[in-house]
């Protein structure tokens, strides 16, 4: 619980840390801006209902929202309005490439110790896990395939897209398939020995010959 309470604020901090640093937004608030513009709806509004939309997603990959699900719609809000109230917006143009690198790898390691708390992932990155686990495909694989096609969505809608964006859309992929397997817990409930006694991240391989899981945000460890 301690993992997970401490990945949602740092991932609302990293998020409040990248938009001080006003070199670009990420993908999915690029999309959120897009749909505000045709809409007219509030922006927050909008965030809530595309998160909405992404839990309908499970539902075809089987993905189970849990404690940690909740939580994430409840912290993360307050977490990046106190972290936009504290963190200074620099004038230069260094000094913001820094702090946006910054929330960037602040962002992957939150991910790794909220996903890796086995309470849930949060809607968005659900929707990776289970894409992860249904297709076999690498995490970054699958996350970087996610927030390229959300940014072209919100690009073309209209949303602002800077230089941050792009390098967001890249690199957090690559960053999670690290992070994600680095503080993923071992479930305590399992056998010793057996073959679900640490179903935390499974290798790309093991996942191509997975048929099904108990749980299917909970992922085997990296042997």
């Amino acid at each position: 619980m301690t993992q997970l309470l401490a990945g949602l604020f740092l991932y609302g901090f990293a998020m409040a840390t990248m938009m001080q640093a006003t070199i670009g937004i990420e993908p999915w608030d690029v999309l959120a801006q897009g749909i505000m513009l045709h809409t007219g709806i509030p922006f927050g509004l909008v965030t809530n209902l595309v998160g909405a939309a992404v839990l309908l997603l499970w539902i075809p990959l089987r993905q189970r929202p849990g404690l940690g699900t909740v939580l994430n719609v409840l912290l993360i809000g307050p977490s990046a309005q106190f972290g936009l109230s504290v963190i200074p917006q620099p004038s230069e143009l260094w000094a913001r490439i820094l702090l946006f690198a910054g929330g960037l790898l602040l962002i992957a390691v939150a991910s790794g110790l909220y996903i890796g708390a086995q309470y849930g992932p949060g809607p968005r990155d659900g929707l990776m896990t289970g894409l992860h686990a249904r297709t076999g495909r690498p995490i970054w694989l699958v996350r970087s395939a996610i927030e390229a096609a959300v940014l072209l969505v919100g690009w073309l809608l209209g949303g602002n897209v800077g230089w941050g964006t792009l390098a967001f859309a890249l690199c957090i992929g690559p960053l999670v398939h690290v992070t994600i397997p680095l503080f993923a817990l071992r479930i305590p409930d399992a056998a010793p020995g057996s073959p679900d006694d640490a179903r935390l991240i499974e290798s790309d391989a093991a996942s191509r010959g997975r048929t099904r899981s108990p749980e299917p945000w909970a992922f085997t460890a990296r042997r």
